[in-house]
């Protein structure tokens, strides 16, 4: 496993040329601070950061497995083709842009815009899956995939010890939920259902119901361990798909 200690002095060009040279498939990060673009486009790695990288974490990803401890910030996984970004802290805005593939665990929160413009292509299906709450525009013109939110409580750490924190008091999505969305699905834990425009069809499922999502939830489980699944399991999810009688197109076309 090659080792890489960050300095303040290291910028985001000589960090990512040495990782993309080095012939090592394990590589590590120790004090990453706020460098862009680790691992966008590589296939075929395993990279661990401790810190906080920069824009554009894992943009391109195309195969390797980027796991953060701590928070990452705005278009994490942008356009990624394949591979998992695991995030144990926050995410900022844009998470997920433009996926075509992989997915995207995060244990906190993330930002506005997470999944907008998240395509699928056949065997191609991208998911992001957010533990705690999103901002606004999630799911903005979602074209495929899946996005799911649980609104857990946020995590917290206690004598080096991952568990809960205290309640979010914020509602679990922002405004404008899957506006222009016109394939894929959104599953928002909650037992209430969420009042959408009429372009969006709202169904109201119980997790075990749902075979679409069950594998990323235990998934989720296993990465974050302070998570129940058995509770997730058991509760009641809004399942958001786009109303082909009644698409968004109609909102930008004349006859």
């Amino acid at each position: 496993m090659l080792k890489i200690n960050v300095t303040q002095q290291m910028d985001f060009q000589q960090l990512n040329s040495e990782i993309r040279e080095s012939p090592e498939k394990h590589i590590k990060i120790i004090n990453a601070i706020g460098q862009r673009y680790i691992g966008s486009g590589l296939a075929g790695r395993r990279i661990e950061i401790e810190g906080t990288p920069g824009n554009a974490l894992g943009a391109y990803l195309d195969g390797s497995i980027i796991s953060v401890r701590g928070n990452v910030q705005d278009a994490t996984g942008d356009t990624m083709n394949g591979g998992e970004i695991i995030v144990h802290g926050n995410a900022g805005d844009a998470t997920g842009y433009a996926m075509r593939g992989g997915a995207i665990y995060i244990r906190g929160n993330t930002g506005y815009r997470a999944g907008i413009h998240m395509k699928a292509y056949k065997l191609q299906q991208p998911a992001v899956i957010v533990g705690g709450i999103a901002g606004s525009f999630l799911g903005e013109y979602l074209a495929g995939g899946t996005i799911i939110v649980l609104g857990l409580n946020p995590p917290v750490t206690i004598n080096g010890k991952i568990t809960r924190g205290a309640p979010m008091e914020r509602p679990v999505t922002g405004n404008f939920v899957g506006t222009g969305m016109h394939g894929g699905a959104i599953y928002i834990r909650t037992n209430e259902k969420p009042d959408l425009p009429r372009q969006i069809k709202v169904s109201m499922e119980k997790c075990r119901d749902i075979p679409q999502i069950r594998a990323y939830i235990t998934k989720f489980c296993e990465y974050f361990d302070d998570v129940n699944k058995d509770e997730i399991f058991e509760s009641m999810f809004a399942v958001l798909t786009p109303d082909s009688n009644n698409p968004y197109k109609q909102l930008y076309t004349t006859n």
